[in-house]
This record gives C-alpha cells, sequence and structure tokens, in this order.
C-alpha cells in the first residue's frame, strides 16, 4: 500500500555522512528535552543543534536546529528505543534545514513512519468486531492526524460492519467517538 517511492528518500544516515563529508569539524549535538509530563504519556522530545564547526559551537551559533519526538510502544523501533529514534528523526530534521536533505525534506525513516502508522490503523481495524469500537479507533485516528486515505479506509470497515449486522445504524457514520474502546 505504499504511497510514495521510499528510495527516493535519503535516510539520516546518508545526510551524516554528506554533513561530515562537507563540514569535518562539524557538530551534531542533540538534546534530551523530555519532561516529567511528557514521559507520564510515554513520549520522548529531542532537539537537535548543526553546527558547521567547532567555533561556531563554541559561539552558540547553530547553522540550523531540528525537533522530533516519539512514544513508547508500538511497533519497530518504538518498542524498546522511542528515544534513539526520536534522536535520529530529530537530527534528520536539523540536517534538512541546514540544506543535508537532497531532494526531499522529509528523511526515508519519516516516510517509513508514515507507511507503519497506515498500516497500524488498519490492522487495528482488522481485529475489531463491534462498530462502537470502530468508531473509538476512527476517533483516535483521526485526533492523530490520520491521512484521508486511511479515514475513508475506517469508514469502509464500519459499512462491513454494518453490512454484518453489527450495527443499530445509529449516527450514520463512523465520526463518532464512544467511552470506550474496541472489543476484539
Amino acid at each position: 500500500m505504499p504511497r510514495f517511492d521510499l528510495s527516493q528518500y535519503e535516510t539520516v544516515e546518508e545526510r551524516i555522512r554528506k554533513f561530515y563529508r562537507e563540514y569535518p569539524d562539524g557538530r551534531i549535538i542533540t538534546h534530551n528535552l523530555t519532561t516529567a509530563a511528557d514521559r507520564s504519556v510515554s513520549t520522548w522530545v529531542v532537539r537537535t543543534e548543526i553546527y558547521l564547526s567547532a567555533v561556531d559551537q563554541a559561539a552558540g551559533l547553530p547553522k540550523a536546529t531540528g525537533l522530533a519526538f516519539e512514544i513508547d510502544g508500538g511497533v519497530g523501533a518504538n518498542q524498546t528505543a522511542a528515544l534513539e529514534n526520536a534522536e535520529t528523526s530529530s537530527i534528520g530534521r536539523a540536517l534538512a534545514s541546514a540544506g543535508f536533505s537532497g531532494n526531499k525534506r522529509a528523511s526515508r525513516e519519516e516516510m517509513e513512519k508514515v507507511e507503519r502508522n497506515a498500516t497500524n490503523w488498519l490492522q487495528e481495524a482488522d481485529k475489531i468486531t463491534d462498530i462502537a469500537g470502530l468508531r473509538w479507533l476512527y476517533a483516535k485516528a483521526k485526533s492523530e492526524n490520520a491521512s484521508t486515505e486511511i479515514l475513508e479506509r475506517l469508514e469502509a470497515r464500519g459499512k462491513q460492519l454494518s453490512g454484518d449486522g453489527q450495527s443499530d445504524g445509529a449516527n450514520g457514520g463512523l465520526p463518532v467517538s464512544p467511552e470506550k474502546g474496541p472489543e476484539k
């Protein structure tokens, strides 16, 4: 279901190599900005500063900065390494802001995350057996800025469930957020 060609996006590692080839005395400095409130919702926040030289770093003159956050759990790297994943994303964004992004601003890792999230919504929808649970998932996906395509596919799953006699037909569609989560 890829909506784009991942080979058209550079990895963060490729950006780092380019940066150090051009600026061997350059610095990539990361800062964990995560607060206690962030941790209470399983979130990590990282900021990266890009310096073209040690002199720029000493003077506090970054060429660019980048921010990223990740949430513990889920699939892929965030199962065990959400902080590290946030750091990598932050570095990629800072390097893009410094002009090290090839022909695409987003990194390959960021675009893989987009694809992973899309797959996760649809996999979750396939596990749900009741319309109320699907409405809950739809509301959650919408609040987390899932793509229009994903929301439409969730709606189609809702119609499928309704056709199976699982719905009383109330509310006419999915965009209703019930109090309870899905039954699986």
